[in-house]
């Protein structure tokens, strides 16, 4: 059975715990505050989960996801990570990550970031433009009319199926923005970013979004 490394057991991430123990994963899942201190989410997780640090739930994960403030994204250990599919959940807040003059100028992108600092891992864009609430609430079965449908890019096609994968499974549709390089679209202030959208829509505010804004 596969493990799921999760590096930040926020929001997002403790979300994305409850999903990838729904569809049979091991968890392992680490937070900056200490691993004493997921005793109630392990609970709540239930036997498949364990806390650990986060170079922990790196070297335990065969697929990792990073959500953590952007700011902190140069900690996440690299060699653990090698070879891996990492899900980057990120999003680029100034107010709270201070200014990154490459974003700010759209020269680069947050997952693009990622990337080059884990530049022997497989990283692919997920779970950045819905709140966290409805990860676990909005899916819905295959084939359902209007369903809901998330984006993901990556440069490596191994990592886009593998979140088209979980995202089915999950209850959402997927939309693949192709490379990296594509993934502002999806960031914030951008028409993609938030709203509820079935794949039809989510392609057409893909294709509204402008570089800077």
């Amino acid at each position: 059975m596969s493990t799921f490394g999760i590096i930040g057991a926020g929001n997002i991430g403790s979300q994305v715990a409850r999903l990838a123990i729904a569809q049979g994963y091991d968890v392992v899942i680490a937070n900056s505050r200490g691993p004493e201190t997921l005793a109630d989410l392990v609970v709540e997780l239930g036997p498949r989960a364990r806390a650990a640090t986060a170079k922990e739930a790196a070297e335990a994960g065969d697929v990792a996801l990073v959500s953590v403030p952007l700011k902190a994204y140069q900690d996440l250990p690299v060699e653990p990570l090698a070879g891996k599919v990492v899900l980057d959940t990120n999003n680029y807040y100034w107010e709270r990550d201070g200014h990154i003059e490459a974003l700010d100028r759209g020269e680069a992108t947050v997952s693009g970031l990622l990337q080059e600092h884990l530049p022997t891992s497989k990283v692919a864009k997920a779970f950045n433009h819905i709140t966290a609430v409805t990860i676990t609430t909005d899916g819905s079965p295959a084939g359902t009319e209007n369903r809901r449908a998330l984006a993901t890019a990556s440069d490596h096609p191994e990592a886009i199926d593998l979140v088209t994968r979980f995202y089915d499974a999950a209850g959402f549709d997927t939309v693949s923005m192709g490379p990296l390089s594509e993934s502002w679209r999806t960031e914030r202030d951008r028409p993609a970013y938030g709203p509820r959208q079935n794949a039809d829509e989510l392609r057409a505010n893909l294709a509204k979004a402008q570089r800077v804004l």
